[in-house]
């Protein structure tokens, strides 16, 4: 029998988490700041970084500085990733075919590809770093970590999430001991939370993968992927989540990381017609359309490398096609409810969510707010 949490009902999970909005800021690794996770914190619910893009150190000093800006619960998110399998011929073959457009903008690809982001598989002093700080709550991408390290982790008293696309991912979630899953729609920005990108993507969109997860497993659920308003909350809450995560919806808060030409994009054409690449880092990722993604058309049976060794060469391309001042080669990610974003200050981006929530629950009407930004 599986194992039920007692984060189960909405009222324990935010309780426990002394949470008053059901919303979880999406941790986005190079968007979502510590001044990002604060604010959103600080305003009544649950902030997010993202730590799977940098070592322990770095890690250390984001969650020194969130703790600093905030005494309320946060989270720190993880990549579980499976070890990359370097491979010298395919990278190279990468790596000359997108030759042509690093002369484009008068620049050389790298000589090689390095494996730039580790696992948290493989990361003994991210975990000794976690077990020292103990963050309120840590959450998973790509996978779960080994069983000591869950066992470690919730010693400490830590809520642990993980990420799942499908039920097959939700179980292995359940039975290794995670609090609670959170359900990456197919709507979703950024990395697919798929464990083995090798495999075949359901491809569920989130409202029928979150009422599959909660008739099929007895933990509670998150619902993420493509929600940008208090209607979106209410309805994966009607659902049965306890929460909703919104990732796209923070990006064009002055406390994210993004660049100019990342918030420009957000609300340019691009917005419109988001698309699954795993041209830039190795792995299926939703992104606005862009000069990057527009490559699918050209790549042929080429097969990147792995994640995130691709990345080395995504990133390389990015920075040479930026020194020219063209910026459609970044990795600029974001759900399908991109168009719905509405720049503003996080803390006020929440205020104005709960709002649309409680007068959905007041009027028992999802009816989209009214537009503006």
């Amino acid at each position: 029998m599986p194992r039920t949490s007692s984060l189960h009902s909405p009222t324990s999970f935010l309780d426990r988490l002394g949470l008053s909005v059901p919303l979880v800021q999406a941790p986005m690794a190079g968007v979502s700041t510590p001044e990002l996770a604060a604010a959103v914190s600080n305003a009544g619910a649950l902030g997010s970084i993202a730590v799977g893009a940098t070592n322990a150190d770095g890690a250390r000093l984001m969650i020194a500085e969130l703790k600093s800006r905030t005494d309320r619960p946060f989270n720190v998110n993880l990549f579980v990733h499976h070890t990359p399998t370097p491979d010298p011929a395919r990278e190279a073959a990468w790596l000359d075919w997108l030759a042509p457009l690093f002369a484009t903008f008068e620049a050389e690809p790298p000589k090689a590809l390095r494996t730039i982001y580790k696992s948290f598989a493989d990361d003994p002093d991210m975990l000794a770093m976690l077990l020292e700080t103990a963050p309120p709550v840590i959450s998973f991408h790509f996978g779960v970590p080994s069983a000591d390290a869950i066992a470690a982790l919730r010693e400490r008293g830590i809520v642990l999430l993980a990420s799942a696309t499908s039920l097959t991912e939700a179980r292995a979630i359940e039975a290794a001991g995670i609090d609670v899953i959170v359900a990456q729609g197919i709507e979703a920005g950024g990395h697919r939370g798929i464990f083995d990108p090798a495999e075949p993507d359901d491809a569920l969109g989130i409202m029928a993968l979150t009422r599959l997860l909660l008739r099929e497993t007895r933990l509670p659920v998150i619902a993420s992927g493509g929600i940008m308003d208090g209607a979106g909350i209410a309805a994966v809450l009607d659902l049965g989540a306890v929460a909703a995560q919104l990732g796209t919806a923070f990006i064009a808060c002055p406390e994210s990381a993004a660049d100019e030409a990342y918030r420009m994009a957000l609300f340019g054409p691009g917005g419109y017609h988001t698309t699954l690449t795993a041209l830039i880092s190795g792995r299926p990722a939703r992104a606005l359309a862009n000069r990057f993604t527009a490559l699918a058309r050209t790549v042929g049976g080429r097969i990147a490398p792995d994640y995130p060794i691709a990345y080395d060469a995504g990133k390389a391309l990015h920075a040479a096609a930026k020194a020219q001042n063209e910026y459609g080669f970044g990795a600029q990610w974001a759900g399908q409810g991109a168009p719905l974003a509405r720049p503003m200050p996080a803390a006020r981006l929440v205020e104005t969510l709960w709002s649309e929530l409680q007068e959905c629950r007041r009027t028992g009407s999802t009816s989209a707010p009214s537009a503006g930004r």
